[in-house]
């Protein structure tokens, strides 16, 4: 484990992967510019792989006590939230930490630091989903309506919608009151770690966001021994959230001879693999970087997460995405309308056959992929606009 460090910086991210390797990654970009950092997350990364300069702390209060209500997802992140501030704050103000960056959904590092009395910054490791007068609701997939009848829809839903929206905002405001904090609070600015590509365009886009490129971090060293041979490689990297599909089984089956109607190689990607899935002459099953195999694959299938889109796409590999509901619905439609990939749903074996042949024999997709890939060379560098918010 790191040594403690002498942090000013403190960064809060909870325990999915999703949301710990984009911080990781921010954390040594700091500590790369000589910025020592404390990132605060779940136990489970207590060891984690990370460079010097960058401490791993278990953030308090995460963890789930009697009468929590997971089954709401307000309250869960309210109530939850509340609770970390109140236990991290003291921490904060003993370490004399002068600056929190916290994590979109892991609201309390936010609220943790107004308690102390120091400024903090949002990071959301994925586009921005706040709600727009500009956009159908996140989450729909729907781009944005053109014409009356578009706009219509788009005012319909976001109508609809509202409801939960004010519930959310209620038990927020409920919850800050409840340890002392008066007002909505907020931000000094925002970090929106994702590629341009992937972004939409937005009337009521907020001051201080700015898009600094997807934080893409490897949890190890180790590099995967991939199936010998030309044929095409194909990566498979079933997501780190319970989608309620087995992916990977059925992305095996797609991808024999028989059904694809072509040989291909394929590397299975996962933290945990799943049981009973093994490696044999063209399958290599296991944990390694993914970013190595990226540079050799033609495809990648996976879910709809964010993480490894942007990793696919900023490697300019096309994807098939077969998503569950939310964001990485509305993530797998952005891919599917800017061309870089396809999207497969209900998960049936011929159809992500099907799907993976087109990916793999049309340049299309392949040149939509590169095409998202470039954008990178529009985001901003996060170290510089952290910087501004500390402490002279």
């Amino acid at each position: 484990m790191p040594q403690p460090s002498t942090a000013r910086v403190a960064l809060v991210a909870g325990p999915d992967a999703g949301h710990a390797f984009p911080a990781f990654a921010l954390a040594e970009r700091l500590a790369a510019a000589g910025r020592p950092i404390v990132v605060f997350t779940g136990p489970r990364w207590r060891d984690a792989r990370v460079v010097d300069g960058v401490e791993i702390a278990e953030l308090p209060g995460l963890a789930v006590q009697h009468g929590d209500d997971d089954g709401d997802a307000g309250a869960k992140l309210s109530h939850r939230a509340a609770r970390i501030a109140v236990e991290l704050a003291p921490v904060l103000g003993a370490r004399g930490i002068e600056l929190v960056i916290s994590d979109v959904i892991t609201v309390g590092g936010g609220w943790a630091a107004e308690l102390t009395g120091i400024p903090w910054l949002e990071l959301s490791p994925h586009p921005l989903y706040r709600p727009s007068r500009g956009l159908p609701p996140i989450g729909s997939g729907l781009e944005p309506g053109v014409g009356w009848r578009g706009r219509l829809r788009d005012t319909l839903m976001r109508a609809a919608t509202a409801r939960s929206v004010r519930g959310g905002e209620r038990q927020r405001s409920h919850a800050r009151a409840g340890i002392g904090l008066r007002g909505p609070g907020g931000p000094a600015a925002r970090l929106i770690a994702t590629l341009p590509a992937l972004e939409v365009s937005r009337p009521d886009w907020p001051a201080d966001t700015h898009v600094v490129g997807p934080l893409l971090w490897e949890p190890t060293d180790e590099v995967f021994d991939r199936p010998p041979g030309i044929e095409p490689l194909v990566l498979v990297a079933p997501s780190t959230a319970d989608t309620g599909v087995d992916l990977t089984r059925t992305a095996l089956a797609a991808l024999t001879d028989d059904e694809l109607g072509m040989p291909v190689r394929v590397v299975v990607s996962a933290l945990q693999p799943p049981e009973g899935v093994s490696s044999s002459e063209r399958v290599v099953v296991g944990t390694g970087r993914q970013d190595e195999v990226l540079a050799h694959a033609r495809a990648v299938v996976c879910g709809g997460g964010h993480g490894m889109l942007a990793k696919a796409l900023a490697a300019g590999v096309p994807v098939v995405t077969v998503p569950g509901g939310g964001d990485q619905w509305e993530l797998a439609n952005r891919v599917r309308r800017q061309g870089g990939g396809l999207l497969v749903r209900p998960l049936e074996v011929s159809a992500l056959a099907d799907a993976v042949r087109q990916v793999l024999v049309d340049p299309v997709f392949t040149e939509a992929a590169e095409r998202a890939a470039a954008t990178r060379s529009d985001v901003l560098d996060p170290v510089p606009i952290v910087e501004k918010y500390l402490p002279r």
